[in-house]
């Protein structure tokens, strides 16, 4: 009998020393080992960009779906249980499926070294190969060339949503460098959707576009997205549309929008495909105003929002929103990852906010420590406090201000554990 699934992906962990080693050889290993399920996949969506790829995603998702698709997705990270990353005709994993594709996964390995995402991306295409569907949506885990999900020959088609400077360790510390790990999954022949650009990106991605041959569907020049009197307009050579705003909150959201649109519209599909990408995507963690749960009562007359955006870009973009909402005091509760800009996101959202309460992320070895998040937050001008986890932050600030509004922020892995705590 198989080992349940958490116990196969703790012994996952075990078998590369790092985390993060970006080459496929071993993920070409694996895969031919298991008979090249790459190769027998559903039309493939694939999607990367350093901004926007998961929201984009299930939008595309919803406007298949709301067309009638069958639809399997693979998204990273999962915040709440590993089954997230694996969606199959529209459902989660099971737990018996899961657990029996791990542990085939695992065996077929021979014990060689391969890093937790490698194998559990091998996992789900392996998954994806033996369900039918109508459609394969990939989202990139880091970069996007050297990224396990960039094995699928000939996609469908390709997205790239905005690229900013994240993940720099590994992908080179300029825009272009990110741009050009970005543009790897460029496929000869295959449109590639592009979203908003950096003036730095743009050339880069259209050079490698050029080189292979593959038609861009890029924002700014084949189509245009904007919000008007509360609708969204979306507008390419086939004509206009007059669509409903997505149901995530945030001005960010419209260009994802823009892009999920130009995506259904580049495979075929209509109005009432685009109208059901803005109506029925859900997406937790971005900008997710928390109802009910442990902590929702803990907050009593507070309100309580969720958002997983971590770097310089999703704290540009949280500022934006925030700015909007000025009818109650806005006090913050963020937990990081040593690895990332914290004074980059924190810097746009200096001004808006009348406290920052550092928390570290509960068994989170990349954690940044409270009070090193707390000092963070002065130097960019924000009053901060430190708190031994999320519980007693929000109880101190709802003592002061018991009418505020707390936005839980700055990690998804942080996310993660707050959905899992409050049910």
């Amino acid at each position: 009998m198989s080992a349940g699934s958490d116990i196969i992906l703790d012994r996952m962990m075990t078998l590369h020393p790092k985390v993060m080693d970006l080459v496929l050889d071993r993920v070409w290993r694996l895969l031919d080992a298991l008979g090249n399920p790459q190769d027998n996949l559903p039309p493939v969506i694939h999607v990367a960009g350093t901004n926007g790829k998961g929201s984009t995603q299930a939008m595309i998702r919803a406007g298949l779906e709301g067309a009638g698709k069958r639809v399997h997705a693979y998204t990273s990270p999962h915040l709440a249980r590993f089954h997230e990353r694996i969606r199959l005709g529209g459902e989660l994993i099971s737990e018996e499926a899961l657990t029996a594709l791990l542990d085939e996964c695992y065996t077929a390995n021979k014990g060689e070294p391969i890093t937790y995402f490698e194998i559990t991306t091998c996992a789900a295409i392996l998954a994806f190969s033996r369900a039918p569907a109508d459609f394969t949506l990939l989202e990139v885990g880091l970069g996007g060339r050297l990224d396990a999900t960039n094995v699928v020959a000939n996609p469908a088609l390709t997205l790239i949503t905005p690229v900013s400077l994240d993940h720099t360790q590994f992908l080179g510390d300029t825009i272009e460098a990110i741009a050009g790990e970005k543009a790897g999954i460029i496929k000869r022949g295959v449109p590639c959707v592009v979203g908003p650009q950096d003036d730095r990106a743009e050339p880069v991605i259209e050079a490698q576009a050029a080189r292979l041959g593959a038609p861009l569907i890029a924002q700014g020049q084949h189509w245009h997205v904007w919000e008007e009197a509360g609708r969204l307009v979306f507008q390419d050579e086939a004509g206009l549309l007059d669509l409903p705003l997505p149901a995530l909150p945030g001005a960010h959201q419209i260009d994802n929008a823009g892009a999920a649109i130009a995506a259904l519209r580049a495979l075929g599909f209509g109005e009432n495909a685009a109208e059901a990408a803005m109506r029925n995507v859900t997406w937790p963690a971005r900008m997710q105003r928390l109802r009910s749960g442990p902590l929702v009562d803990l907050a009593g007359g507070a309100e309580l929002w969720l958002d997983g955006g971590h770097n310089a870009a999703a704290g540009e973009a949280l500022a934006k929103y925030l700015a909007g909402l000025t009818d109650k005091p806005l006090h913050l509760i963020c937990g990081m990852l040593n690895t990332k800009d914290v004074r980059g996101y924190m810097r746009p959202l200096s001004g808006l906010v009348g406290s920052l309460t550092a928390v570290s992320i509960p068994g989170e070895a990349a954690t940044l420590p409270a009070d090193e998040t707390a000092q963070a937050a002065r130097d960019v001008g924000i009053p901060a406090f430190e708190a031994g986890n999320v519980s007693e932050a929000l109880t101190r600030i709802v003592t002061e201000t018991p009418h505020a509004r707390v936005l839980i922020c700055g990690s998804l892995y942080l996310a993660g554990q707050i959905l899992r705590e409050n049910g």
